[in-house]
C-alpha cells in the first residue's frame, strides 16, 4: 500500500510538471508587426486629424495657489491664456477663491493636453515663472513636484538639508540642472522639476536622498562619470560599476552623554546662603558711612587704573626699544646663565674631591684601629 501511494504521488507530480510545461509559453506568440528598428520611447507629435470629432465630455482640473502669487498670476495670466487657447483649452483665474481652473472645449482635439494644462497650473502655483511653466505643453517635456516637507520632522534639520540642494551661490542646483537636463526650483515644502522622464527620475533620487542626509555631491560625481563614459562607444554594452565611485559610510564617533550622578536624597532643604547684607556685616563694611564707602571704592578704582596705565605704558615703550639692545640684553643673560652653570659645575667637582678625601681618611683610621 505504501509503495503504491508513493508511486501515485510521483505520477501526480509528473502530470503537474507536464501541465506547467504545456502552458509555459502560452502568450509568447510571434509579433510580425514589431520590428527591432522601432523606437518604442519615441513620442510622435499629435495630429489633429486623429481626433476630428473632438471631445465628447468636458474634463476640468483646478488647483489653489498661495496669496503671495496672486499679483504675479494676475499680470501673467494673458500669456497663459493665449498659450492654452492654441491647444484648445479654456482657463479661468478666480481671485476670490484663490484658484485656477482649466477645462476642455469643443475645439480640443488632443485628449492628453488637459493633463498638460493641469501640470501647468500646478507649476504656476509652486512659484515657477510663467514662461518656463508654459514649456510643459510640449510633448517631450514632463514635470514632477516632489514633496519634501513630510520627509523629516525636525524643522531646523529640514531647512539645513534643503539649503544643501542650493549650495553656495546656487552652485549645487546649477550642477544638478546641467547633468540631468532638467529645470529645478526649490520652493517651500516642494521641489518642482521639469525635463525628460530619465532626468526627473535622477532629480527625485538626489532630492529625496539629500533630505535623508546624503549629500548631493555624491550623486553629482556619479552623474559626471556616467556622462563621460557615455561618450565612449566601446563601453556602451559594458557594466559601468567598476568605474563608478563607491561611497562608504564613516562611523563618526558620537559624543558620550555624561550621566549625572544622583545625589543622596535628603528631606531637609539646603542651608540658606548668606545675603549681601550678611557679607557686609561680616566684613564690617555695613557700619561704614556712605562717604567712607565711596572713598574706599574710589581708592580701589584708582589703584586698578594706575596698574593698567603702567602696563599700557610699558607695552608702548617696548616698541621703541632698538633691536640691538634687546639682542645685547639677551646675550648678557645667556652668558650670565652660562657662567652660573660653569660655577655650579666647578663647585660640584670641588665638593666631590673633598668627599673622596674624607672617605679615604675614614678608611685609613678604621684600618689602624683594627690592627
Amino acid at each position: 500500500m505504501e509503495s503504491a501511494e508513493v508511486n501515485g504521488g510521483g505520477e501526480d507530480a509528473t502530470l503537474v510538471g507536464e501541465k506547467k510545461k504545456k502552458h509555459k509559453g502560452k502568450h509568447d506568440k510571434p509579433k510580425p508587426w514589431d520590428d527591432p528598428s522601432i523606437d518604442h520611447w519615441k513620442i510622435d507629435k499629435f495630429d489633429p486629424s486623429w481626433n476630428g470629432g473632438g471631445m465628447l465630455e468636458v474634463s476640468s482640473f483646478s488647483t489653489l495657489f498661495p496669496q503671495y502669487r496672486e499679483k504675479y498670476l494676475q499680470e501673467t495670466w494673458p500669456i497663459v491664456k493665449r498659450a492654452l487657447k492654441e491647444s484648445g483649452v479654456a482657463c479661468e483665474l478666480n481671485l476670490v477663491e484663490g484658484s485656477m481652473t482649466v477645462s476642455t472645449t469643443l475645439k480640443t482635439r488632443d485628449p492628453y493636453v488637459v493633463v498638460k494644462a493641469r501640470d501647468l497650473i500646478k507649476l504656476l502655483s509652486r512659484s515657477v515663472p510663467a514662461p518656463q511653466a508654459i514649456k510643459i505643453l510640449d510633448d517631450e517635456m514632463q514635470c514632477d513636484i516632489i514633496k519634501i516637507g513630510s520627509l523629516i520632522r525636525n524643522k531646523e534639520r529640514f531647512v539645513k538639508r534643503r539649503q544643501r540642494l542650493l549650495g553656495p551661490n546656487n552652485s549645487t542646483l546649477k550642477a544638478m540642472e546641467l547633468l540631468t537636463g532638467c529645470y529645478v526650483l526649490v520652493q517651500g515644502n516642494t521641489v518642482a522639476a521639469m525635463g525628460s522622464f530619465k532626468g526627473l527620475k535622477q532629480v527625485r533620487k538626489i532630492v529625496e536622498d539629500c533630505i535623508h542626509n546624503i549629500h548631493p555631491i555624491y550623486h553629482i560625481k556619479t552623474l559626471m562619470i556616467k556622462r563621460e563614459l557615455a561618450k565612449n562607444p566601446e563601453l556602451a554594452n559594458e557594466n559601468w560599476d567598476r568605474f563608478l565611485p563607491k561611497f562608504k559610510k564613516k562611523n563618526v564617533k558620537q559624543k558620550k552623554v555624561k550621566v549625572k550622578e544622583k545625589k543622596p536624597y535628603t528631606p531637609f532643604p539646603p542651608p540658606q546662603q548668606p545675603s549681601k547684607v550678611d557679607l557686609q556685616l561680616e566684613s564690617g563694611e555695613y557700619f561704614l558711612s556712605e562717604k567712607k564707602k565711596f572713598a574706599k571704592k574710589w581708592q580701589e578704582k584708582q589703584e586698578k587704573q594706575a596698574e593698567k596705565t603702567a602696563e599700557n605704558k610699558r607695552k608702548r615703550e617696548a616698541a621703541f626699544v632698538p633691536q640691538e639692545l634687546i639682542n645685547a640684553t639677551s646675550s648678557v643673560d645667556q652668558t650670565k646663565s652660562a657662567g652660573q652653570d660653569m660655577d655650579d659645575v666647578s663647585a660640584m667637582a670641588k665638593s666631590l674631591k673633598v668627599l673622596n678625601m674624607v672617605v679615604v681618611l675614614f678608611f685609613c683610621v678604621c684600618i689602624k684601629i683594627h690592627k
